[in-house]
């Protein structure tokens, strides 16, 4: 069966859906044909993806806030969905040291009127949370965290999505662990890159703002390792949960990682090099020597799991991911149909998996 067979008058219900991946994976959900219902605060960012690729056009889109759950829960009874997809969050470290309350909130209790919402709305059978890399307890470590490694987090954003995990654990097992109910998985991926991105304190984005500005770019922590990977990466491995949760159930109703390969976990210095030199014109970049608050120094994730149980591999190696990400900002720049060009990628980055796993469950 391949992925546009089964997606196709799918209803899906999603929160976050005018941020970043939120809108990238509703752009996916409309290509596949799926009915796509979205509860979202306006995008965080001007100028932003949900915008410029016009993405409201093709679905339902509700503007609220996940700290409001009576409107939550409106709004998903009214989608009638069979799955639902939660990526709603207040997503930047930096910005948690400042508004600590908010990103709390927001991550944790926003989970848990998301799950409240799951448990009142008929006929959801699927829920997919997406999480973050960052809910482990980083120890500095330089092999990948496993699915079982503990929750923690120094900074209030990653401990927030360790206590997101952990409030999705006990939903499961409290409310969703038998009968023919919902399949609840957690989905946690890498640092994500892609076209449409212009969140503050990230470093593509502060990265190709420089660029565009002919200006040097300032690098906070040069030698700081990531795992890095085009937004479509994850996304197909959220599509792929979503559909192995919908037909197989509490099988698949556990926690994921979904990350590159081990070669793709580089340094913040080599990134803004490969950048500079795809960029092809005269960018340079400097070291910000302020100071800063903490931040993890090395993050890797072992994606074993994913890629035995579910078959899911990642496509795009990191300098087809940055060129990818370079092309549509340029695009930008150009003034192109940037749905248009959205929709060029997922359908090559679908080409992707069907050149190179012709025997997989395709999406396409």
């Amino acid at each position: 069966m391949s992925t546009n067979d089964f997606w196709r008058g799918r209803r899906v219900f999603l929160t976050g859906h005018t941020g970043f991946k939120g809108a990238w994976l509703s752009l996916w959900l409309q290509e596949m044909g799926a009915v796509v219902s979205g509860f979202s605060l306006d995008p965080p960012t001007d100028p932003s993806l949900f915008h410029l690729a016009h993405v409201a056009e093709g679905m339902h889109s509700v503007t609220g806030d996940i700290r409001d759950p009576a409107a939550l829960t409106s709004a998903m009874q009214a989608a009638q969905p069979e799955i639902v997809f939660h990526l709603a969050a207040q997503s930047l470290v930096r910005y948690s040291y400042a508004e600590p309350v908010e990103t709390y909130a927001t991550n944790v209790m926003g989970t848990v009127h998301f799950l409240e919402s799951v448990r009142v709305t008929p006929g959801v059978r699927a829920a997919v949370m997406v999480t973050s890399d960052k809910c482990y307890e980083n120890r500095e470590w330089v092999w990948g965290y496993r699915e079982d490694e503990a929750m923690g987090g120094h900074d209030p954003y990653s401990s927030s999505k360790g206590c997101a995990e952990l409030v999705t654990s006990a939903y499961r097992r409290s409310f969703f662990a038998t009968g023919p109910g919902v399949a609840l998985a957690s989905a946690r991926a890498g640092n994500v890159i892609g076209g449409g991105d212009w969140a503050l304190d990230r470093l593509l984005p502060d990265i190709l703002r420089a660029c565009a500005a002919n200006e040097a770019v300032r690098i906070r922590n040069p030698h700081a390792i990531r795992p890095w990977q085009h937004v479509l990466e994850p996304l197909s491995g959220y599509l792929l949960l979503a559909q192995r949760l919908l037909l197989d159930g509490q099988r698949f109703a556990s926690g994921w990682n979904f990350g590159p390969a081990d070669q793709d976990a580089q340094p913040v210095s080599w990134i803004v090099e490969e950048v500079v030199s795809q960029w092809g014109d005269a960018a340079r970049w400097t070291q910000d020597a302020g100071e800063h608050p903490h931040e993890a120094h090395y993050l890797k994730l072992d994606c074993s799991k994913a890629h035995t149980e579910l078959g899911w591999q990642p496509q795009w190696d990191l300098r087809h991911a940055l060129n990818q990400t370079i092309r549509w900002h340029k695009a930008y720049l150009a003034g192109e149909d940037l749905r248009a060009v959205c929709q060029e990628q997922i359908r090559a980055y679908a080409r992707s998996v069907l050149e190179r796993e012709p025997s997989r469950s395709a999406i396409s």
